[in-house]
């Protein structure tokens, strides 16, 4: 219908734009108790009025989303939302137009939809939407951050962007890029087990032939099995991230925070908050690949 219409490079902005923004929305608030159980910062349940000070590990999804609310309200659970939404829709439509275009690339030159091809793919599309997008990022993970209760005393993203200016300049907002480039490998070894999943589950079906709704299901099954499984591998960068945006002069470098971190906290901490990131990232990942590969699919048939 749209093929005509469309050429190749918009379709894959447009597809990926769409997915990145429905999976943000719908998984707000498990973003924002992630990303509290990353920090450094104290957590503090109350209950019955009784103020409790308790460490991260013993907190659960439940009960954090449960004491975000009773001391912050529903709203303080999609806290970043804003720049989130602005940053997911650029952040994934260069993405994946960075990775068809590569792969296209590649693929005229090495054997095609190879294991090194999704690969090498996936990395170069990571390493250019991490540079473009991580101010967005460090601007949303200091508004998820904060903890402010009265109206009047919330930070904005305005707010934060002009004292982190002034204070850091430019420079100041890419706080935490070497750790996303760090976290390239968990996107890298995503999309290569799932283009290979997809090349099982199509048998000898191209991305372009018929599909059905058996089909559909299958890519999100495809995606929650290697989001999963590389998120996994990979997640100390995440703890790592989130620590270097905090603000502050502790954590200064991506290595240099994991070993802060695993010294003062224990290896353990490396991987706080990863139940809550699986939970996160599944339904996110299943919900952005299935929209982007019915997307894609609807606008070349």
């Amino acid at each position: 219908m749209f093929n005509n219409m469309l050429s190749p490079h918009t379709t894959h902005l447009i597809a990926g734009g769409c997915g990145g923004t429905i999976g943000a929305i719908v998984t707000c608030p498990l973003e924002v108790v992630k990303t509290r159980l990353q920090s450094s910062q104290e957590v503090v349940l109350t209950t019955n009025g009784n103020v409790h000070h308790v460490t991260k590990k013993n907190i659960g999804l439940i009960s954090a989303i449960r004491n975000i609310v009773k001391t912050e309200g529903v709203s303080a659970l999609f806290r970043g939302l804003g720049p989130n939404l602005v940053g997911v829709a650029p952040s994934r439509a260069i993405y994946f137009f960075a990775y068809s275009e590569t792969k296209t690339f590649l693929n005229a030159r090495y054997r095609p939809e190879s294991p090194g091809v999704h690969l090498c793919s996936a990395a170069f599309a990571g390493f250019t939407a991490s540079t473009l997008t991580n101010p967005i990022w460090f601007v949303k993970t200091r508004l998820q951050l904060d903890k402010s209760t009265k109206e009047g005393s919330k930070v904005s993203a305005g707010s934060i962007i002009k004292k982190v200016y002034k204070t850091e300049g430019v420079r100041g907002f890419y706080r935490g890029v070497t750790a996303s480039y760090a976290g390239i490998s968990e996107t890298a070894i995503h999309f290569m087990i799932y283009e290979q999943i997809k090349v099982w589950l199509r048998d000898g079906k191209t991305d372009y032939d018929n599909k059905t709704f058996k089909d559909f299901v299958s890519f999100m099954g495809a995606a929650a099995v290697s989001k999963s499984s590389a998120s996994i591998l990979a997640y100390p960068h995440e703890v790592a991230r989130t620590r270097l945006r905090e603000g502050g002069d502790k954590y200064r470098g991506f290595f240099q925070t994991l070993r802060t971190v695993a010294h003062e906290e224990g290896a353990r901490a490396l991987y706080s908050g990863l139940t809550t990131h699986l939970v996160r990232q599944i339904p996110n990942t299943a919900i952005l690949m299935v929209t982007y590969e019915s997307i894609v699919y609807l606008l070349n048939s």
